[in-house]
Order: structure tokens, then C-alpha cells, then sequence
């Protein structure tokens, strides 16, 4: 009976053996096929997200195309008018007064006999500490 079990160990020992190499193997191209799939995958997202950007790009440059689009571009882009029109350009008052005023009073802070370097970095920090409170 012990020749049968060493028979048995011996078997399975070998078995063990030849899995362990299997895996071993296996192991690296199993690894390579993966990291591989995983790139392709990677390069294929990428491929779409291009095409994407390709129809996107050929669809702008369609509506370029369109005599109609180009001017009301122009139009917005570049406030061109067409002969004969009259432009107004609506500015807002109060944004306007509110930076005069501020920058009135900054002046008038300013030191009257002082040198020229030391006007410029009174008046860096006096519009640094009129910012910060208004924050």
C-alpha cells in the first residue's frame, strides 16, 4: 500500500509540476495580449474621438462656405455694417462712473511731494487695498 500512495504522491507531484510550468509559460504572453488589448482599446477611443473632430471641423467649414453665415460673422465678430446702416455701440454708464470716481479718488490719495517711484508704489497699494475691501 505505501508503493501505491508514493506511486499516487509522485504522480501528483508531477502534475503539480507540469501545471506550474504551464503557468509559468502562459504567464508573460497572457500579460502582453492584455497590456495589448488594453492599447488597442486605448487607440481605438482615440481613433473615434478624432473622427469626431473631423466632422465637427467639416461641418464649420461648411457653414464657411455659406455666403449668408460669413456675413453675419463679420457682423457680429467685427461689427462691420453694411452701406447705408448706422451702427450704435450701447456702453453701460454706471460701469463707466463708478471706475472714474474710483480712480478720482485714488489719485487724490496719492502724495503730492513725493518722487515718482514712490507715487507709483503708493499707488499700486492703494488699488490693491481699494480692491480688497470691495471684494
Amino acid at each position: 500500500m505505501s508503493e501505491r500512495l508514493n506511486g499516487l504522491n509522485a504522480r501528483a507531484v508531477a502534475l503539480a509540476v507540469v501545471v506550474f510550468m504551464l503557468a509559468l509559460l502562459l504567464a508573460a504572453p497572457a500579460q502582453r495580449y492584455f497590456a495589448q488589448r488594453a492599447q488597442i482599446s486605448a487607440l481605438q477611443h482615440k481613433l473615434s474621438a478624432s473622427q469626431a473632430q473631423v466632422q465637427q471641423a467639416r461641418a464649420e467649414l461648411e457653414r464657411w462656405r455659406d455666403p449668408a453665415y460669413i456675413k453675419t460673422q463679420a457682423r457680429a465678430r467685427l461689427h462691420f455694417v453694411m452701406p447705408g446702416e448706422t451702427q450704435y455701440i450701447v456702453i453701460d454708464s454706471s460701469k463707466t462712473k463708478t471706475a472714474a470716481s474710483s480712480s478720482a479718488a485714488i489719485a487724490a490719495n496719492l502724495p503730492a511731494q513725493a518722487a515718482w517711484y514712490q507715487r507709483l508704489v503708493s499707488s499700486i497699494q492703494l488699488v490693491a487695498n481699494v480692491g480688497s475691501s470691495s471684494r
